[in-house]
């Protein structure tokens, strides 16, 4: 039995000690060929093997020298940014955003359109990526993948959109039309569960294996990190928590007629505004209510103990199912509510519940969709990319 598995012990070894020398490279930027065998535990003459393998199939590149010490001045060695690229879309009803990444994770591209004048979704997306893309003066081709963020439902046997509140032209079958379209693997997800892939990588989630985001804004969600996976349901609908039946709103009863559902009408960005409005503060937006009533003195802080009260409701019902010990309160509700918001909703739920979740604002400022579309393609290509260094 031994002697059947020998064959394929040396080849598996020389793929994991690549990846393993490609990610230092990612992590700690050019490093030499005696510095990439000390990280690595590797003999000086097996990491110098390892180099020159990646330099043939083009993954790294010489990019400098280090001076010191006896001889010749050691050369370093980098990642070469343009092995792969991506790109990450971050779709919403009046806008579309899109950023190109090389594989060091770079964003060298990024265009911004509306989708006001237009009912075409294909011709959106396309013209989004491919301007990102001519921005970092990438080819198209050298995309290997595009991850789109959406509102909504994504199927997660098909991958395709099932149904989108605020994107009423986006439809089944969307997906293979992109693909068609723009001959490169696409990839839809839920735009809060990339929020939450953001605030695992570079937020106030990471290190956590269990938590959840909850985005507060013009919409309601919630995305499920469990043992650092999202957790999507059988049918793409979990963490659709704005349909949370609480007390306090009516219960919708056809959830495919555009009245709002009963989460959703306590703690909508309209609903905030209107809380903001009872107590004398008004605003152009919900996020500026919030900030308004943070430096409102007393009725500034009834303002936030009743959106307290309010979220604590579906934060509650959310970690009594779950028991999570972190929730991330997201988007701009959240972002603007900050820790004096965050910390009126813990004591809430420990005042109504069992569980002691800890809860804190996003450690994200600036378009942690986008920013989880990119990561979450990166990641994928990284393996696809990496991982064809078995030779």
């Amino acid at each position: 039995m031994s002697a059947t598995r020998l064959p394929g012990t040396p080849r598996l070894l020389r793929a994991l000690n690549d990846r393993a020398a490609l990610e230092l490279l990612l992590e700690r930027g050019p490093l030499t060929r005696a510095r990439l065998g000390e990280l690595t535990g590797l003999s000086k003459v097996t990491a110098s093997q390892l180099v020159e393998r990646l330099e043939e199939r083009g993954l790294v590149a010489r990019v400098g020298e280090q001076a010191g010490g006896r001889g010749p001045n050691a050369q370093l060695y980098a990642v070469r940014p343009n092995s792969a690229y991506v790109v990450g879309v971050d779709v919403g009803p009046d806008r579309v955003v899109a950023a190109c990444a090389d594989i060091t994770g770079a964003v060298i591209g990024r265009v911004e359109q509306s989708t006001r004048d237009t009912d075409d979704p294909v011709g959106v997306v396309h013209n989004a990526v491919v301007q990102a893309a001519s921005s970092a003066q990438a080819q198209l081709s050298s995309v290997r993948r595009i991850v789109l963020g959406t509102p909504g439902l994504v199927d997660p046997a098909s991958g395709d959109i099932t149904f989108a509140f605020n994107l009423p032209r986006w439809h089944r079958g969307l997906l293979e039309a992109l693909r068609e379209d723009l001959h490169t693997p696409v990839v839809f997800e839920n735009d809060v569960n990339l929020a939450a892939m953001a605030e695992a990588q570079a937020g106030a989630a990471q290190g956590v294996g269990d938590f959840v985001l909850v985005w507060v804004g013009a919409g309601v969600g919630l995305a499920i990190m469990l043992g650092g996976r999202l957790h999507h349901g059988s049918s793409g609908a979990a963490g659709e928590i704005g349909y949370l039946p609480v007390p306090g709103a009516p219960i919708p009863r056809d959830v495919s007629r555009r009245a709002k559902p009963a989460f959703q009408q306590l703690v909508g960005a309209d609903a905030v505004r209107a809380v903001a409005r009872e107590h004398g503060i008004r605003a152009g937006n919900a996020a500026a209510a919030v900030r308004a009533a943070i430096d409102g003195g007393a009725d500034g802080g009834a303002v936030l103990d009743e959106l307290a009260r309010r979220l604590a409701l579906g934060v509650a019902s959310t970690c009594v199912v779950l028991d999570p010990p972190l929730v991330v309160l997201a988007g701009e509700v959240g972002q603007a509510g900050g820790s004096a918001l965050a910390e009126r909703v813990q004591r809430e739920v420990e005042a109504i519940t069992l569980v002691r979740p800890r809860v804190v604002p996003t450690g994200l400022t600036e378009e942690p969709i986008l920013r989880g579309a990119l990561w979450t393609a990166l990641d994928a290509v990284r393996d696809e990319v990496f991982g064809s260094t078995v030779g």
